[in-house]
């Protein structure tokens, strides 16, 4: 196994070029726990850990631009107003170790559908900045990005540089299942956005399907829903009946296995209870910042 040690983004790009079949690494999270089970045994891999524009982000008007190995530390830390359900899924991540390490490129990389970031990301309406030396770069849709089990939208001689999330509009509520509180594979996870200024609502499910998927039947009942009780307007709770539906088509959206961390039917009723739950706290928080505007008015 060769290691590639470009000093800079223009150096990757080469090594990338050159070797299509190299792996990534930054933090390692990932990687090296399947070089170390020997899951994996790459040609060759490609150290991205001294390319310092990697670690940037950049908060604009309307959106951030998060680096590919900005750390999990840092979103919660820095990021938490901007993209709140991101940095609630960074809290989820394994080990402080490992939060201070691992950033939501390597996730995006590895692209499995336990990845703790997926949910958020799905929910957000975010893009892969993706690049490669022969073609420039690129933006990937989150939508399209998740192509298989563990296979993502990028060609060969692609990496990705950061991602692009617009800054929350609303409240956003993220939530996982797993064995224990740390340390641990999600049993599964769902992300949930309010998005006011569009009047939509997306979702995020983890490991419950081959891939990150959105629960996008129950987006569209949803949507319909608050629209048609003018609750975007009235600022009234959410009916019992409304919340049902939702965690119903939810749990519908999901095609899980049966695995040793948990059964298929115990997945799709986990995901209903936290679709229920986070669409009840998000909900919550948006009467409750409505309200509130509407008292200081």
């Amino acid at each position: 196994m060769d290691f590639l040690r470009p000093a800079s983004w223009e150096e990757a790009l080469a090594a990338k070029a050159e070797h299509p079949t190299a792996v990534p690494i930054a933090g390692g999270t990932d990687v090296m726990v399947e070089i170390n089970f020997d899951h994996r045994r790459p040609e060759y891999l490609l150290d991205l850990n001294r390319v310092g524009d990697l670690y940037e982000w950049e908060a604009g008007e309307n959106s951030v631009r998060l680096g590919a190995s900005v750390p999990y530390a840092k979103i919660m830390e820095h990021l938490r107003a901007e993209l709140p359900g991101l940095a609630l899924a960074s809290h989820t991540v394994a080990s402080p170790q490992i939060r201070n390490r691992g950033g939501v490129g390597g996730n995006l990389g590895t692209a499995s559908p336990a990845g703790d970031a997926h949910p958020a990301l799905l929910a957000a309406g975010a893009e892969v900045e993706a690049e490669s030396a022969a073609r420039g770069t690129r933006r990937i849709p989150i939508d399209d990005f998740y192509t298989g089990v563990k296979r993502n939208a990028l060609a060969p001689d692609e990496l990705i540089r950061a991602v692009h999330i617009k800054k929350a509009d609303g409240p956003q509520q993220y939530s996982k299942v797993g064995t224990r509180n740390a340390m641990v594979i999600a049993v599964c996870a769902f992300g949930l956005a309010l998005h006011p200024d569009t009047r939509t609502v997306r979702t995020g499910i983890g490991s419950a399907a081959p891939t990150p998927v959105r629960a996008r039947a129950a987006e569209e009942f949803l949507n319909a829903a608050l629209q048609e009780g003018g609750f975007w307007d009235n600022g009234k709770v959410i009916t019992p009946s409304v919340a049902i539906q939702f965690a119903q088509l939810c749990s519908a959206a999901c095609n899980p296995i049966d695995d040793v961390r948990g059964t298929a039917g115990y997945r799709r009723h986990a995901v209903g209870v936290m679709a229920r739950r986070t669409l009840t706290w998000t909900w919550e928080s948006y009467r409750g910042a409505r309200n509130a505007s509407k008292g200081a008015a």
